[in-house]
C-alpha cells in the first residue's frame, strides 16, 4: 500500500538528468508498475524477489513505499530505469532494495534514489534510517557512508547466497552527510521483509 503522503512527481535536476537522460522523473510506484519492477529486479539479482512477495508490498504492506526513476518513452533506455522500496514506520526509514537496471549503473542513480526515500521520509516525520549490507560489499558500503550511514553492529551469517555477515548501518537526522552519489544498485532480504541492502554480483 502506498501512502498518500509520497510527494508529486519531480523531474531530475540539471546534473542528473545530464547522467540519466533528459526527462527522466521520480515518481511513486503501484500495482500498475509491478511488471517494469519485476524486469528490473530479474536483471538485477540471482535471486528476485517473486510477484506475490512484490504484490504484498504493494498491495497489503502499509508501511511499504515504493519510488521509481521513469524515462518516459519506449525501447531499451526508456521505462523504469530502477526503484527504492523503503518501509515507512513512525520515524524510521527501512530500506528495503534498490535497483538499477544494469545498463543504467555507474550514473549515481540508486544514490539518487536512496536520497529521495530518505527525503520523503524526513517530510514525513523520519529522524533516522535503517539498512543491511554484506559484510564483503566494500562498494555498497562506501554509497552508503556517503549518504552520512554509519556502521553500528554485525549479524553473523545472515545473509546465502553465498552466506555472508550483514552489517547494519543507520543514519540520523543529526549526521545528514549527503556528500556525493556513489556506485550502483543495493539489497535486500531474499524473502523476509527485513531492512537489508546490498549491491547486485556483478557490479
Amino acid at each position: 500500500m502506498l501512502h498518500g503522503a509520497m510527494r508529486h512527481d519531480a523531474t531530475m535536476t540539471t546534473g542528473a538528468a545530464s547522467r540519466f537522460g533528459a526527462g527522466v522523473r521520480v515518481r511513486p510506484l503501484g500495482l500498475a508498475d509491478l511488471d517494469d519492477v519485476l524486469a528490473v529486479e530479474r536483471e538485477s539479482f540471482a535471486d528476485p524477489w517473486t510477484t506475490a512477495m512484490f504484490e504484498a508490498e504493494l498491495r497489503g504492506n502499509p508501511f511499504s513505499r515504493f519510488l521509481g526513476a521513469v524515462h518516459p518513452g519506449g525501447g531499451a533506455h526508456h521505462g523504469l530505469l530502477g526503484y527504492v522500496c523503503y518501509w515507512m514506520v513512525f520515524e524510521e526509514v527501512r530500506l528495503m532494495n534498490v535497483a538499477v537496471r544494469p545498463a543504467h549503473r555507474r550514473r549515481g542513480l540508486a544514490g539518487h534514489l536512496v536520497r529521495r526515500a530518505l527525503r520523503d521520509g524526513r517530510a514525513s516525520g523520519a529522524t533516522r534510517a535503517l539498512l543491511e549490507v554484506r559484510a564483503g560489499n566494500h562498494a555498497a558500503g562506501a554509497l552508503y557512508r556517503s549518504l552520512g550511514f554509519e556502521p553500528y553492529s554485525r549479524r553473523r551469517a545472515y545473509y546465502t547466497k553465498p552466506d555472508e555477515d550483514a552489517i547494519l548501518m543507520r543514519w540520523t537526522e543529526h549526521a545528514r552527510g549527503e556528500r556525493r552519489e556513489g556506485a550502483e544498485p543495493c539489497r535486500r532480504p531474499a524473502r523476509a521483509p527485513r531492512p537489508r541492502v546490498d549491491v547486485p554480483r556483478g557490479q
